[in-house]
C-alpha cells in the first residue's frame, strides 16, 4: 500500500515550521526557521515579511529534503498563520513596510479613543477586541499619524496574505484572518464598510474572504523545483493558528476548550454560530461559515515566570527555579499575583495593564512568589474562562499545551484552580495538524473536521484536588476583586 503524507506549515510569531505528518496524525518529520523581530520604538514591534516568505520556502525544502518520501508521496499542505499582522503593499505586490504584528502598541491611544466612542459597536460586528493588536485600530493609527507607506499603499494583507500572494499571485485570505483583523462583519462574513470607512480604505484594497479549504495549485515550475515539489501540489490556505490549534488539539465539539500556554497564552473554545460577549471580555473569529471560535488570549503566560527568574537572577533550568514550590500551600501564604507585566489582552484589553505583587511580608521568599505567578497566570486564564461560559456554558473538557504545561506543579495548579481533569497534549505541534488536517478535508481525503478527534494521541490526564479547587475559589474572589480595584489605576 502506497505511504501518503501531509505537510503542515506554521508560521507563527518566533519561527516558522515546516511539518510532516502521516494520515494518522503521527510526526514524520519537521523543520523550524527562527524569525527576527525589531523594536524601532517604544512598543514598536515588527518583522520583515520578506523574511518570513523567504524562511517558509526554506522551511519546505528542508522538510522535503529530510523526509525524503517522494513528490508523489505528498499530498498536499495546510497552512495555518499568526493573527493580527498587517503589510503595507503597493501595486506590485511588494512590501511597502515592515509588519505590524500582534505585539506592536503603538497605536494604543486610538484604541483607548475608540472605546469611548465607537468601539463597542465595531466589536459588536466584528467580534474583534478593540485592542492596539488589531488592524483595524493599526490602520487609525496609520491614517491619523499619516504613515507613508498607508498613504501609497494598494493593498493591506496579513503575513499569510502576503505569502500567498507571492506564491501564487492571488489576494484570498480565510474567514479566522479576515475575522481577526477587526474588519469583517461576523453577520455577513464580508468586509465590514463602517470599518472601512472609519481607517480610510477600500474594500477593493483587500483580498476576498474565502473558506479554509481554498485550495491553490498555480505554483510556478521555478518556485515548486526549488522547494523540491511537484508544481500541482495543492496548498488548501488553512486557517489562523488558534483555530487550528484547537482543531490539532482535538477540542472541536461544543464545550471542549483548549489552553495553550507558552510565552503568552490562549484559552478557546469552538461553537456554532458567531456569538459574541456583551461585556466585551472575549474575542470571537469566525472560522468556516457557521462555526466560529471564542476565547481570550492572554500576553503573560511563561513570560511572567521568565521575568521572575530573570528578576531574581536564577540561572538554573526553569524545573530547579521550580524546585520546591510544590511544597508552598494555595495562595503562596497570602500573596496574589496580577500577571500584567506585558500589557494585557484578554480580560481586560489593556495594554497599559502592570503586573503586581500583593500581601508580600518579610517571611516571603523566592519559592512563594514563584507560586504567586504560577497561580497568577491560571488565574488570569481561569477569570477569562468564566467570560466564555457565559458565551458557550461550563467545559466538558479541558486540554492543555505549550511550554508551560511541562510544568507538573503548574498543571496541578491548573486542574485545581478549574476544578476539572486536564488532559495533556503529547505533540507541541497541534497548529501544523490542524493546518494539514484542514487540508486533507479540503482535499476530499477526510469528511469533516470533526473526524480528527479519531486521529490525536492519547495524552495523560491530571486530576483535581477538589479541596484545594474550594480554598482557590475563595482565593480567585480576592484576586478578581484586586484586579478591578487596580484596573482604574493603569491609565494614569
Amino acid at each position: 500500500m502506497k505511504k501518503e503524507f501531509i505537510i503542515g506549515l506554521d508560521m507563527g510569531t518566533t519561527s516558522v515550521k515546516a511539518v510532516l505528518f502521516d494520515l494518522n496524525g503521527n510526526l514524520v518529520e519537521e523543520v523550524e526557521k527562527m524569525i527576527t523581530s525589531y523594536y524601532p520604538q517604544q512598543d514598536w514591534v515588527e518583522q520583515d515579511p520578506q523574511e518570513i516568505e523567504k524562511q517558509s520556502l526554506v522551511a519546505i525544502k528542508d522538510l522535503v529534503a529530510k523526509a525524503n518520501v517522494g513528490k508523489d508521496a505528498l499530498l498536499g499542505l495546510g497552512i495555518s498563520c499568526a493573527m493580527h499582522s498587517l503589510i503595507c503593499v503597493d501595486e506590485n505586490n511588494q512590501a511597502l513596510s515592515n509588519m505590524l504584528i500582534w505585539a506592536d502598541g503603538r497605536s494604543s491611544a486610538q484604541a483607548e479613543k475608540l472605546k469611548e466612542t465607537v468601539g463597542k459597536d465595531m466589536y459588536m460586528k466584528t467580534g474583534t477586541p478593540i485592542h492596539p493588536m488589531s488592524p483595524l485600530v493599526k490602520l487609525l493609527w496609520m491614517k491619523e499619524t499619516d504613515f507613508a507607506p498607508y498613504q501609497q499603499a494598494s493593498y493591506f494583507m496579513s503575513m499569510k496574505e502576503f505569502l500567498l500572494q507571492q506564491w501564487f499571485g492571488e489576494r484570498v485570505v480565510d474567514y479566522s484572518m479576515a475575522s481577526a483583523s477587526g474588519l469583517m462583519n461576523l453577520e455577513t462574513l464580508k468586509w465590514d464598510q463602517a470599518a472601512l470607512d472609519l481607517v480610510g480604505i477600500k474594500e477593493s484594497q483587500l483580498s476576498e474572504i474565502v473558506p479554509p479549504t481554498k485550495t491553490l495549485t498555480n505554483m510556478s515550475e521555478e518556485l515548486a523545483a526549488e522547494m523540491g515539489i511537484s508544481s500541482d501540489m495543492p496548498f488548501v490556505i488553512g486557517a489562523a493558528d488558534g483555530q487550528l490549534a484547537n482543531l490539532g488539539n482535538g477540542a472541536i465539539s461544543p464545550g471542549e476548550v483548549a489552553v495553550s500556554v507558552g510565552t503568552s497564552g490562549a484559552i478557546r473554545q469552538f461553537t456554532t454560530g458567531m456569538p459574541v460577549n456583551e461585556k466585551q471580555e472575549t474575542f470571537t473569529y469566525a472560522f468556516t461559515h457557521d462555526t466560529s471560535i471564542i476565547g481570550g488570549a492572554t500576553n503573560n503566560g511563561g513570560i511572567a515566570l521568565q521575568w521572575l527568574k530573570d528578576l531574581l537572577e536564577f540561572e538554573g533550568t526553569h524545573d530547579e527555579f521550580l524546585a520546591g514550590v510544590e511544597d508552598i500551600e494555595a495562595g503562596a501564604e497570602g500573596i496574589l499575583f496580577l500577571p500584567y507585566v506585558n500589557g494585557e489582552r484578554a480580560p481586560l484589553w489593556n495594554q497599559k495593564a502592570r503586573g503586581n505583587f500583593f500581601g508580600l511580608s518579610i517571611g516571603h521568599k523566592k519559592n512563594h512568589l514563584a507560586r504567586a505567578v504560577l497561580e497568577g497566570i491560571t488565574f488570569n486564564l481561569y477569570q477569562i474562562g468564566t467570560s466564555l461560559e457565559e458565551v458557550a456554558g461550563k467545559p466538558k473538557k479541558i486540554s492543555v499545551n505549550g511550554g508551560l504545561s511541562k510544568s507538573a506543579t503548574w498543571v496541578q495548579i491548573m486542574a485545581d484552580v478549574f476544578g476539572q481533569e486536564i488532559h495533556l497534549s503529547d505533540t507541541h505541534h497541534n497548529a501544523a495538524w490542524g493546518a494539514a488536517w484542514t487540508a486533507l478535508v479540503g482535499l476530499g481525503k477526510i469528511d469533516s473536521f470533526e473526524d480528527i478527534k479519531q486521529n490525536i494521541p492519547t495524552g495523560k490526564v491530571i486530576s483535581p484536588n477538589l479541596e484545594q479547587h474550594k480554598r482557590y475559589q475563595n482565593i480567585y474572589k480576592k484576586y478578581k476583586k484586586l484586579t478591578t480595584d487596580l484596573a482604574g489605576y493603569f491609565n494614569d
